[in-house]
Formats: structure tokens, C-alpha cells, sequence
């Protein structure tokens, strides 16, 4: 059991390395690194929390906020070799379940959305996201009430997800949209951003409508022509009408009826 402990330790310190090029050795991870210190004590008050002193354990996990600005709920299932960069402003509520190899930046938010009423009937109700292994969420991002974000999935910093996010897609806006297509996201994109190149949804959609009218100005027009082209002359260039209710002179105010005396 010992070796367990000692064995996600390590990997703890080694998935900071190889994803901070700032940090310069193992030593600095473990004096330096808030998210260090944050998965290591979530560790201990959630088999504490697990043992049903929940006391205890929420007091530990406020001691971590107090020393390292990350909030870990000590219900939170937390998965191997998370690595939360610079940490400060980092919230993960109770329901919350993380999966291996997640990477967060500061600000983030993994919340629930349940009204603040009738407590006692959202107690062990799941209520807070799931982030599958591989999942990147840049900073400032809130990932809010139980829902699903994919496998190797990006989340865009400052978009707010409220809706489950397919595997290896890239989310961004408020409120998320994909701007990149399934398993289009492999490597590591940092704040969740894959690239530099990013389309704006907004402004895609908006190109899109802007066709779809010129489009159909030009059919209105074409229409208009055929109109013009295909009415009837009586010879002398002048429209020939198929009787009298169409000829223009019938429809002459004058030749209305007169209205009725009252």
C-alpha cells in the first residue's frame, strides 16, 4: 500500500513536468506547485470523506484552499496525474468526478446548477460534470451541472459548457460551441486552445446566412425577369389582358362603384 502511495506521488510530480516547461525539477514541483499539495491533500480527505467524517475532511480541504487558492471538494473523485497550472481560482465540487491525465488552468470552474432550496433532497445526487481522461480546460472556464465532457476534449478558456461535449472536440464561447470536429484534438493544446487559428462560430453562422440571402436575392431576381419576359402583348407593345377585371382602366378609382349613401 505504501508503494501505491509513493507510485502516484511520482506521477503526480512527473505529469507536472512533462506538461510546465517552467518546471525545472522535481524538487520545485514538490516545494513549488500549489496543484502538488492540492491532489495530495485531496487524497487524504477524500478517504477520510470515503470513511464518513465529513467534518474532518472538508476541514482538511479547506486548509489546502487556504495555503493554495484550489477549492477540491473532499467528495470529489479525482483521477491519476492531474495537473491543475498555477491553480489559483480553481473550484471542483463534491459530485465532480475527474479522470486521468486532466489538465486545468486557473479559474476554472467544475460546478453544479442545482437550486439553492430543498438541500436535504440534492444530498448524494450527482449534480457536478465529469471530465473524461485527457480532457484540457483552459483558464477561466466553468463547466457547470452534471454533464459529460469527452475524452480528449478541449474546453477553450472562458467558455462556459452547460451541455455535454463529444470526445476529442474543441469547445469555445458562451454558451460552448465546437469549432473542431471529433478526434480533430490530439496533441496537447495549452489553455485549451488548438491553435492559433481558431474560427469564430458566430461568425461562420453569420457567412452562412449572408449566402443563403444572396442566394436567394439573385432566384428573385431571375424571377422578376421571367415575370417581365413572359407577358402577353396585343402587338402594339402594349400588355394584352384577358378581360376586363385585369385591365389597368378597370381598376381606375374612378370607375369604382360609388359607395352607398348611410
Amino acid at each position: 500500500m505504501a508503494l501505491g502511495i509513493f507510485k502516484r506521488i511520482a506521477e503526480d510530480v512527473d505529469a507536472t513536468m512533462a506538461r510546465d516547461p517552467a518546471a525545472r525539477s522535481r524538487l520545485m514541483v514538490i516545494l513549488a506547485y500549489p496543484c502538488f499539495w492540492a491532489v495530495l491533500t485531496h487524497r487524504v480527505a477524500h478517504r477520510i470523506y470515503k470513511a464518513r467524517f465529513y467534518t474532518l475532511a472538508r476541514l482538511i480541504s479547506q486548509f489546502s484552499r487556504f495555503l493554495t487558492g484550489i477549492e477540491i471538494n473532499p467528495g470529489a473523485q479525482i483521477g491519476r496525474r492531474l495537473f491543475i497550472d498555477h491553480g489559483m481560482g480553481v473550484v471542483i465540487g463534491e459530485t465532480a468526478i475527474v479522470g486521468d491525465d486532466v489538465t486545468l488552468y486557473h479559474d476554472v470552474t467544475l460546478g453544479g446548477i442545482s437550486p439553492s432550496i430543498n438541500s436535504a433532497s440534492q444530498v448524494n445526487v450527482k449534480r457536478h460534470p465529469t471530465l473524461e481522461d485527457g480532457v484540457i480546460v483552459g483558464a477561466g472556464a466553468q463547466i457547470l451541472g452534471d454533464i459529460v465532457v469527452g475524452r480528449n476534449a478541449r474546453v477553450g478558456a472562458n467558455a462556459v459548457v452547460v451541455r455535454d461535449v463529444p470526445p476529442g472536440v474543441a469547445v469555445v464561447g458562451i454558451p460552448g460551441r465546437v469549432v473542431k470536429p471529433k478526434d480533430a484534438c490530439k496533441d496537447f493544446d495549452a489553455y485549451g486552445i488548438p491553435g492559433r487559428e481558431l474560427p469564430d462560430p458566430v461568425a461562420r453562422a453569420i457567412d452562412g446566412l449572408l449566402d443563403h440571402i444572396s442566394r436567394l436575392q439573385a432566384r428573385v431576381a431571375a424571377l422578376e425577369a421571367e415575370n417581365l419576359n413572359g407577358v402577353h402583348s396585343n402587338g402594339n407593345g402594349t400588355p394584352a389582358f384577358s378581360d376586363g377585371d385585369d385591365d389597368p382602366k378597370a381598376l381606375a378609382i374612378g370607375d369604382y362603384p360609388p359607395r352607398s349613401p348611410l
